[in-house]
């Protein structure tokens, strides 16, 4: 492959060898070497329609690039620092097999236009598989549900047992989160679905083409409207980093509970020994590294949001070396989100509640004492004196170490002569769990109204 630089004409003097290593871009954005041949049969057929290049050279470049396309799927490609780029690679290892017809090829184009659109159609391509692993983990999450509606639990705030709640309301509201996240990376297929290609290096071209067909052949449905915007925007490679990150704060936030769940302390789930590891020092142990893993690489997404948009804060109009710094951070992401989801899936799937130790736990706490006043609020108590009455009683209760439905009924009647036999029936865990009947509480009807619900946005009713 020849190493002279294709824009180095007005060059008299070469760069070292190190500076040529640390300006290229070969080592990473070899990834979109596929859409750089796809964006290239496009914008060549694109200038035989409009008769830009006779049909005889479109005929050859199209081989060409159609027989640089098999090669690159064979693993036959190789590429070289000293051309610097995907672009440049590709139009030098095309002009050593067809010549210097070639050259033709970057007729009415940028490496700005060129490279843009090679990243829009990376996405592109990507983005309908994050989706998917979505969707793949939400069903997850639903399946589960459904068969565990009526298993009961600590709910939790501040870290401190509150009310009981149902397993199932608890894994629906992941399902929830998922679902927003779903909604940002379909809207974010809208801004990735934006052709910059026909805006050259910023300010379009004297050629007549014909963007609109040079879409149509990518498979794009819009084209940007202004040419200095097309070639300058990485606004979809933000919007993609910032909903991962946030899809990657939902994961850390359940890999922090199930790191939790899973402990000696809590004992609510039970790991899969295939996504569990063992300590070289400690035989008895079982460690939760799938999840702590995937909680700990929520980091370095968040690490790449923020150099983006570091990068592009103070960029002038239209295209700077700086946004050969947009790439990395969103191949790393593509390649993080991927697998954590398809993992964090097969671990949850495979994780078995502690039934019977979930619902003990709520009978030997205090997170029944809102049912009482509740009790006391329904028989015309108002909400506030019940509250401060109950709170007497839980305060007794710690002192004597008594539960609220061990005391007995002379105890209760003591602090409210509201209270009768009735109330133990409403203190009970399950209990208190079914009757919160609300629009979106964890009520079992209504964590069922939730499940169907999302198994119709599922499409699987």
């Amino acid at each position: 492959m020849s190493t002279k630089k294709l824009w180095g004409g007005r060059f008299q003097q070469q760069a070292s060898k190190w500076v040529d290593e640390f300006g290229a871009s070969i080592s990473f954005d070899q990834q979109m070497a596929d859409e750089d041949i796809e964006g290239s049969l496009a914008h060549v057929k694109m200038l035989g329609h409009t008769k830009i290049l006779d049909a005889a050279d479109v005929k050859k470049i199209v081989a060409g690039l159609e027989a640089l396309q098999q090669e690159l799927h064979e693993g036959k490609l190789h590429f070289t620092v000293e051309n610097e780029d995907i672009h440049m690679n590709l139009e030098a290892l095309l002009t050593e097999k067809i010549g210097p017809v070639a050259g033709k090829l970057h007729t009415a184009r940028s490496r700005n236009d060129q490279v843009a659109t090679d990243f829009h159609l990376y996405l592109k391509n990507r983005l309908p598989k994050i989706v998917n692993e979505i969707t793949t983990l939400q069903k997850t999450l639903v399946a589960m549900a459904e068969k565990n509606v009526e298993t009961v639990m600590p709910g939790y705030t501040h870290l401190q047992h509150a009310q009981p709640i149902s397993y199932g309301h608890y894994l629906m509201a992941y399902y929830q989160m998922l679902k927003r996240d779903k909604e940002r990376f379909t809207f974010n297929m809208t801004h990735t679905d934006i052709m910059p290609l026909g805006a050259a290096a910023l300010a379009g071209t004297t050629f007549p083409i014909d963007r609109e067909y040079t879409a149509k052949e990518l498979g794009f449905g819009q084209v940007y409207a202004n040419s200095l915007d097309a070639v300058s925007d990485r606004d979809f490679a933000l919007e993609f980093l910032s909903n991962s990150a946030i899809l990657m704060l939902h994961l850390s936030r359940f890999c922090e509970e199930i790191s939790m769940w899973v402990s000696h302390e809590f004992k609510y789930l039970e790991l899969s020994d295939a996504y569990t590891t063992g300590s070289s020092i400690m035989p008895q142990k079982k460690n939760p590294d799938m999840a702590e893993l995937i909680r700990g690489k929520s980091g370095r997404v968040y690490g790449h949001l923020m150099a983006l948009l570091s990068t592009m804060k103070s960029l002038p109009l239209a295209y700077n070396k700086d946004l050969q710094e947009d790439k990395e951070g969103v191949f790393d992401t593509v390649k993080t989100l991927l697998p954590s989801l398809k993992v964090f899936n097969g671990m949850l799937k495979t994780a078995k509640p502690n039934i019977e130790r979930m619902k003990q736990a709520t009978e030997n706490d205090f997170s029944n004492a809102t049912e009482l006043a509740d009790y006391l609020a329904a028989k015309g108590v108002p909400f506030r004196e019940a509250h401060g009455i109950v709170g007497q009683l839980v305060l007794k209760g710690l002192q004597t170490h008594q539960n609220l439905q061990d005391m007995s009924l002379e105890q209760l009647k003591e602090a409210s002569p509201k209270i009768e036999a009735d109330v133990y029936h409403d203190l009970k865990s399950e209990v208190a769990v079914q009757r919160r009947h609300s629009l979106g509480g964890t009520g079992f009807d209504q964590v069922k109204l939730q499940i169907k619900n999302a198994k119709q946005e599922l499409g699987e009713d």
